[in-house]
């Protein structure tokens, strides 16, 4: 695995060096895109003068923490109860294979409507994005429970909801952090974008206003750092994720 990680950093080290080269040697226009170094230089500055830049963090996290909660909660309890509804799932199941391919931001003005302009609107929109991923991580995680500890639980009379956090929610963990992972990745993009495309604050309103009024280097370091956040909260759930897993299979 130590390899493979090597070869992966490898890979985007590369790629960001060729970036550099194609950005300083004129082949991308700088009015395009700046170099790469500009582009951590200027997060630097951003992070040391703006005097917006931490009220912005804040409101976006506060957000993203928030539709990242509602999305892995509410995605764990109702693929819970569409586990146990064959019936349920097998309608709802043409739905979740085909929601990701309907555009989720034709909602926002209704959002907007029902919440008002705000952050309810945002964490509403950001949890619609990631709450079906995690539905359908949930229902395969259980899938994947072995049988015996549902023996094991009908022997002891449990019930519906000890047997789910007693019994499915530890058996299915190694695989429900995949569901995880989606969810976080998801939410990110349904907040961002919809500061982005209607909001008073944050960092996807940072980004549009900057883009809108020409200005690269505070859009390059604000999507530099909105990347950086993305691939850090990944590897560590991937790390969880490969944890799991170990502990899982060695037990």
């Amino acid at each position: 695995m130590t390899r493979v990680r090597v070869i992966q950093l490898a890979v985007v080290c590369g790629a960001i060096l060729v970036l550099e080269l194609l950005c300083r040697l004129g082949i991308i226009d700088r009015f395009t895109m700046i170099p790469p170094s500009e582009m951590l230089t200027a997060l630097g500055h951003v992070v040391a003068t703006a005097s917006w830049f931490w009220g912005d963090v804040r409101y976006t996290l506060g957000n993203l923490v928030a539709a990242i909660a509602l999305s892995v909660v509410g995605g764990f309890l109702v693929g819970l109860a569409v586990h146990a509804v064959p019936r349920l799932r097998r309608a709802l199941d043409p739905i979740f294979t085909s929601y990701y391919s309907v555009p989720t931001f034709v909602l926002y003005p209704l959002l907007i409507v029902v919440f008002g302009i705000g952050p309810t609107s945002l964490i509403v929109l950001g949890a619609l994005f990631g709450i079906v991923a995690m539905i359908v991580a949930t229902v395969t995680a259980i899938d994947r429970v072995p049988p015996v500890l549902l023996k094991v639980a009908r022997v002891s009379r449990l019930g519906r909801l000890r047997t789910a956090l007693l019994m499915k929610l530890p058996a299915a963990s190694p695989h429900l952090v995949t569901g995880l992972r989606l969810a976080v990745a998801y939410s990110v993009i349904g907040i961002i974008a919809g500061e982005f495309i209607l909001s008073t604050e944050g960092i996807g309103r940072r980004v549009a206003l900057a883009y809108n009024n020409f200005d690269n280097q505070t859009m390059y370091a604000l999507l530099v750092l909105i990347l950086g956040f993305a691939i850090v909260v990944n590897a560590a759930l991937g790390s969880f994720e490969q944890a799991l897993h170990r502990r899982w299979y060695r037990s």
